[in-house]
């Protein structure tokens, strides 16, 4: 009995201090953070961590702790063989999130959850965003951690589970261990408290990188994992009602549109721009080098200056973008084909007006469940990766951008009006790996990514060139939006404006307003009814609101995996949904747009519930 309890002690410890050690490789990967910090406080990370350390633990102790029950009963080195392959296998599992982890959380701004195995189901896809370096370092990293590790449970632990005999008061030790095993809830649920421990339980700081630091990557893979499609609307802050008012009022429909179109039935181009950042875009304050043809165009088109993103990730631009549908925080509705099936579309509205549609990709449709979208949303052409030959896969995501354009240019010598074309560019995602002679010097990921949005800029103002010397020209409006930013630098937190600011600007020869600038603010979600206000046609998007409207509410909503913002034009908050407490209050009522977004997110998340 004694040599057991000795090593299920020894092994309970042997997880504590591993998921210990984890913590300490994720600040040492994310030194740049963690430095800017003092060691006090890094050490509450620690402290406070703890209890989701047990937690995990509590977790992985279940299976052994079921073994050792009728292991009393038997003599040999048979729980010992079981327990060493167990071990090896949940090493090897969280050591592969560990090293993702610690890798992703500089491009994604917070701790790993269940979100990214969505896309291993498209292992290449996935891997696209990541250079080959970083691959191999990648696998190498887990390789060493799970080899270090066993190494020091082999010499130090294992050995203490050798030959156990037969306990001859095997009944008692039988009730002992039972009861040991069951109260192994006690960590698990974080103590004796009402409601189970999580995330935000260890959160501790104002400053945002100590509370992520302290999450337990594992435990939070493995709970968002479980909980990934609630029943019930986590995000309650008040009667429904009262909260349905407030969304009333906020997208109701009054005012009269400016019109600024020549024609009720114009063609129309969507270009969506992956990651154009509005931090990079000149006529919007940020860097007048990266994007000198937009730059051009924004001189004569209509150019939304206080534009956001619904989202952080183009799975959640697209229905937003097309079917005014607002991200939501950790979820993604495109991965749920029986949702997404029933939002309003924008695509069909138009198909059914007689628009020939058709969407353009030029890399792997399956990625995020995308097909299943695109196809749902009736585009009577899809043009994907599989349709240009293997010797254009340029990119590791498929086919450049250059090589779309031009595939987009060939198609349309002969076109029939009026046409909707969706244009989804690739080339400037990461890692940022574009054909063309670096503009910007370094190989620092801010020049590499400058140097993609330079790329692509060309590639559109090309495009752009070529198109306004054909027919349809006279006949087309031409929208730009990207679908989200890019948080490339440690600095930037991920509740703040710029990470979703974004521009979107609207060119063609159907406009009848040139060079003017929209400062109402809005978002993604806006696209849909602003478009077919001006056509004349009318569609049910609850969330939307029309920008050229001289009544319409200035606001916009956005989400992020752990929290949302608000922005109006005298404030601007950004609340956190893990901790229930606000991270950016500025402006002069903050608390009212922290009202109105938890209002917008109570009732979005109804309504996702109920679809």
């Amino acid at each position: 009995m004694k040599r057991r309890l000795i090593a299920i002690c020894c092994y309970t410890l042997f997880w504590i201090i591993f998921f210990f050690v984890a913590r300490l490789f994720f600040i040492l990967v994310q030194y740049h953070s963690s430095f800017q910090n003092s060691v006090w406080h890094l050490l509450g990370t620690f402290w406070h961590g703890a209890k989701l350390d047990f937690s995990t633990t509590g977790y992985y102790l279940l299976i052994p702790f079921l073994l050792i029950i009728p292991g009393v009963y038997f003599n040999g080195n048979w729980f010992k063989i079981l327990l060493r392959w167990y071990t090896y296998i949940m090493i090897v599992f969280s050591s592969v999130i560990i090293v993702s982890d610690a890798n992703l959380y500089s491009y994604w701004g917070f701790r790993m959850d269940y979100t990214p195995m969505f896309y291993l189901k498209t292992p290449g896809e996935a891997m696209a965003s990541v250079s080959t370096v970083k691959i191999i370092l990648f696998f190498i990293s887990i390789v060493l951690l799970a080899s270090i590790v066993i190494y020091f449970y082999n010499k130090l632990v294992d050995r203490l589970f050798t030959n156990f005999d037969r306990m001859r008061l095997w009944l008692p030790a039988v009730l002992f261990f039972t009861l040991v095993w069951a109260s192994l809830i006690i960590p698990i649920r974080g103590g004796f408290g009402v409601a189970p421990i999580n995330a935000g339980s260890v959160y501790f700081s104002k400053n945002m990188f100590l509370n992520h630091t302290a999450i337990n990557a594992v435990w939070n893979v493995g709970t968002t994992a479980f909980t990934q499609k609630p029943v019930k609307n986590p995000y309650v802050f008040g009667d429904l009602s009262p909260a349905r008012s407030i969304v009333d009022s906020l997208t109701v429909k009054t005012g009269h549109p400016e019109k600024v179109l020549n024609t009720a039935r114009p063609n129309i181009i969507i270009i969506v721009l992956e990651s154009f950042s509005g931090y990079l875009i000149g006529p919007l304050g940020g860097d007048s080098l990266v994007t000198p043809n937009f730059n051009r165009y924004s001189k004569e088109g209509i150019l939304f200056s206080e534009f956001y993103a619904s989202g952080t990730r183009t799975d959640k631009a697209i229905p937003a973008i097309l079917d005014g549908y607002p991200a939501q925080p950790a979820q993604s509705i495109i991965k749920e084909p029986k949702k997404s099936q029933t939002l309003p579309s924008l695509v069909k509205i138009l198909i059914e007006n007689g628009y020939q549609s058709s969407f353009w990709y030029g890399g792997e449709i399956n990625f995020a469940n995308f097909n299943s979208f695109v196809i749902g949303s009736g585009f009577t052409e899809i043009i994907t990766k599989s349709n240009f030959k293997p010797s254009d896969y340029n990119s590791k995501w498929g086919v450049h951008d250059h090589i779309l354009f031009q595939a987009i240019k060939d198609s349309m010598t002969m076109v029939k009006e009026p046409f909707l074309k969706v244009i989804l560019t690739l080339s400037s995602h990461e890692p940022f790996d574009v054909p063309m002679v670096p503009v910007f010097t370094g190989s620092d990921i801010g020049n590499k990514y400058r140097n993609s949005i330079y790329y692509t800029d060309k590639t559109l103002g090309s495009f752009l060139d070529w198109a306004r010397t054909t027919d349809w020209w006279k006949n087309t409006l031409i929208i730009m939006v990207a679908d989200h930013a890019a948080r490339i630098y440690d600095d930037m937190p991920n509740y703040k404006q710029n990470v979703f600011k974004i521009p979107m600007l609207w060119v063609g020869g159907a406009l009848t307003k040139h060079g003017v600038r929209i400062s109402k603010i809005g978002s993604q979600v806006d696209i849909p009814i602003t478009l077919l206000d001006q056509l004349g046609l009318t569609g049910n998007f609850p969330f939307a609101k029309d920008l050229l409207s001289d009544k319409s509410k200035s606001f916009a909503f956005y989400t992020y995996n752990e929290g949302f913002g608000f922005i109006t034009d005298s404030s601007a908050v950004g609340f956190d949904l893990k901790s229930r407490t606000s991270m950016m209050d500025e402006g002069k009522d903050p608390i009212s747009a922290e009202n109105k977004g938890k209002a917008f997110l109570q009732v979005l998340f109804n309504d996702y519930l109920k679809r």
